[in-house]
């Protein structure tokens, strides 16, 4: 680079500022400058929007805002802009012609005067989704109260789903995510609700990893018991199993007893438990969509790779870690090989699954249902309780107690119509 040319990058700067200066003066004037909300309502048909700023173009206004809605076939179009400009009576004339307008399309017209555009959005800003199974009105105006008495408005509300379960996202302003979320989780317990809140930001909609637990979670089974079922030692196993779960036992002692138990077992047995494992109701459809999104998928488990390993292949994630059966001269030893995958064994395989998909903790979801799944919930960006047992769901950022395992993708903003079109243009 010449002298000439070091000299001349200063000017193209400046002239940046200035402009970004400028043009930060002009919205402070157009803001505090007289505006109108118009609000057009009535049954929704092609060409509503385009009619309504036609008709206001002839008048020189500016497009400030705009929101529109359309529930059960009527739609309500609002539109915030800037006073028009001119002879004394142009408002009038611009009303009137408004007014003409909806009732040559059967529809009816509001307009209102003011000053500049909406007033700031308050600080602490989240994302709130309820899910409903139903979604009654009094658990809504519960939630909505709650919102109220912790300082925080509610700026927009819509739809993510209306089956399997009603889901509705709430954009809420001027309270603590933290103390939403602790609030609104007291009024679902109360109300038979899910609540989720997750601050706001450019990291909701980053590429994520998300690392879930297996049995009861993944799959509607707890595998140890399938492996009892074939040793004739159900009922033993399923007992040591609900105490660990409960928080009541050592996990890795009660993993040895429970293991110890399905000594002498063929190992044929391992190809006849992979084909008993059932998955849970959504668990292809969240996986498939992470994927299509991007979303690196894992999956940690108390049981065993023999099945994880079949797992992963199926329903192609990018992880799966377990603990591995000792398999010696085509039987099962009673024994495990290698570190156990405990509570804290998940939070560690979250951290490297994490590492190595360049994914920080921050933009991760764990998802769970047990006591040995709490470190890795409580690592976790976004920790989900799924269907899980009382301590678990005392813990967790948010609880989903609905048999879809797909659910969690209404955590994430993504609507029930987003998944069902990504599904339809695969397969045509």
């Amino acid at each position: 680079m010449d002298d000439a040319s070091q000299q001349q990058l200063p000017a193209p700067a400046t002239e940046t500022a200035a402009t970004a200066q400028a043009s930060a003066d002009q919205g402070v004037a157009r803001d505090a400058g007289p505006t109108l909300l118009v609000k057009i309502f009535g049954k929704d048909r092609p060409g509503i929007t385009a009619g309504l700023f036609d008709t206001l173009a002839a008048y020189g206004v500016d497009v400030v805002d705009i929101e529109q809605v359309v529930t059960r076939g009527r739609i309500v179009l609002c539109a915030l802009v800037t006073a028009p400009a001119g002879a004394p009576g142009t408002e009038g004339e611009l009303r009137a012609t408004v007014h003409s307008w909806a009732e040559s399309m059967r529809m009816q017209a509001e307009i209102i005067s003011g000053i500049g555009d909406n007033r700031p959005r308050g600080t602490g800003r989240s994302h709130v989704t309820v899910l409903g199974h139903p979604l009654t009105a009094e658990s809504t105006a519960a939630i909505a109260a709650r919102v109220t008495e912790v300082g925080g408005n509610i700026d927009r509300i819509f739809r993510l789903a209306k089956y399997p379960v009603t889901a509705v996202e709430l954009t809420v302003s001027g309270a603590p995510t933290e103390a939403l979320r602790t609030a609104l989780a007291i009024e679902a317990a109360q109300r038979g609700v899910d609540v989720a809140v997750v601050a706001s930001g450019l990291h909701r909609r980053a590429q994520r990893l998300v690392v879930m637990d297996v049995d009861s979670t993944v799959i509607q089974d707890e595998v140890i018991e399938l492996f009892a079922a074939h040793a004739d030692c159900e009922a033993q196993v399923a007992e040591v199993t609900a105490a660990a779960m409960r928080g009541e036992l050592d996990f890795e002692q009660s993993l040895h007893a429970r293991v110890a138990l399905l000594e002498g077992l063929d190992a044929s047995v391992v190809d006849k438990v992979r084909s008993e494992v059932r998955l849970t109701p959504g668990a292809r459809t969240l996986i498939r969509t992470l994927k299509r999104l991007g979303y690196q998928v894992g999956i940690v488990s108390g049981g065993f790779t023999q099945v994880t390993d079949d797992l992963k292949e199926r329903l192609g994630l990018d992880f799966a870690a377990a603990n591995t059966l000792e398999i010696i001269d085509g039987r099962l030893t009673g024994r495990v090989t290698g570190d156990v995958v405990d509570r804290a064994g998940k939070a560690r395989l979250l951290r490297r699954f994490a590492a190595q998909a360049g994914v920080p903790l921050s933009q991760t979801v764990a998802i769970g249902d047990g006591a040995n799944d709490l470190d890795m919930l409580n690592a976790a960006g976004l920790g989900v309780a799924f269907n899980a047992k009382p301590v678990v769901r005392e813990a967790a950022d948010t609880a989903v107690n609905v048999p879809f395992l797909d659910t969690v993708l209404y955590l994430l903003g993504i609507t029930r119509d987003e998944v069902e079109a990504a599904d339809l243009h695969t397969e045509s």
